[in-house]
């Protein structure tokens, strides 16, 4: 095992980084609890002082981290380009994708009159399409590069979130079930490539603490599309229907995915040899 596994043991492992932890967890937290705040005028000011503090503690961490001798995140990590791009793609579209697996079933269940059986059913498709998908991503990759794998592949993964939109009680089950299947397909090619082309740059130094920080992301993004996609469908059936509500956050949140495609173009063009790591490459989550 030796052989193939490098002795990285850790001697003399620095303290923890209470203060930098406190400093990023503050930031998440406000900021995730000002999006979810009521948008009623009387908590307006609880939301506005939410993003402050959020504000305040992610610019607080830059010159702490700047001056701290082993800081929980290293400022040089968004030296590497990839990274940063790689990391600013994998929140925005995050945020879209995390929420469909949150609307879709309330959609089923409550706009479109099926049981709880039938809409975990329904959502086979997109675990089944997603599994198949695997093997297409290295093959892709190596053809396409990962800029243009990733901007087409964004841009599907968006139209198919739009596309949920479009369900109703006359919408033929196949064409529900081909939506699912693309989502599901180009879903799972999209985390494995995001997480390969985020994290291949860094050195073994780097790669504990940007893997680290890249999981961070992760986990606020699905946090985000959550509360994101829950405040839309209550702001929308406002002035309209629960049902225009629902579709009309399935718009939104394809939207905020299509964005991520125009952060993608800013990646540094890898060979065509390159392809990409299995998932869960240095322990990073592919879901």
């Amino acid at each position: 095992m030796q052989r193939y596994l490098p002795n990285d043991t850790v001697h003399d492992a620095p303290p923890f980084d209470f203060i930098g932890c406190g400093l990023l967890s503050m930031c998440m937290v406000s900021f995730s609890l000002a999006l979810d705040s009521p948008v009623e005028t009387h908590r307006g000011a609880v939301s506005v002082a939410l993003f402050a503090l959020a504000a305040v503690s992610a610019f607080a961490y830059v010159p702490y981290a700047r001056h701290k001798r082993n800081p929980l995140f290293h400022l040089a990590l968004f030296s590497e380009p990839n990274f940063s791009v790689g990391l600013i793609g994998n929140l925005l579209c995050r945020i879209g994708s995390s929420a469909v697996p949150f609307l879709l079933p309330l959609l089923m269940q409550l706009e479109l009159g099926y049981s709880p059986l039938h809409s975990g059913l329904m959502m086979l498709p997109i675990a089944i399409a997603g599994t198949i998908s695997k093997r297409w991503i290295a093959q892709l990759v190596k053809r396409y590069g990962y800029d243009t794998f990733l901007l087409v592949n964004t841009a599907l993964v968006g139209a198919s979130i739009v596309a949920f939109a479009l369900f109703s009680p006359s919408l033929p089950l196949g064409v529900e079930i081909a939506i699912l299947a693309l989502f599901g397909a180009c879903n799972s090619m999209q985390f494995a490539a995001m997480n390969s082309v985020t994290l291949k740059g860094l050195s073994s130094k780097d790669a504990g603490s940007g893997n680290s920080l890249f999981s961070m992301v992760q986990m606020l993004a699905i946090g985000l599309g959550v509360t994101i996609g829950g405040s839309l469908v209550q702001l929308f059936q406002g002035p309209f229907s629960t049902s225009t509500g629902f579709r009309l956050s399935f718009v939104c949140m394809g939207v905020v995915t299509l964005v991520s495609g125009v952060v993608f173009r800013r990646l540094d063009a890898a060979p065509p040899s390159t392809t990409p790591a299995p998932a869960g490459t240095r322990g990073a989550s592919t879901s």
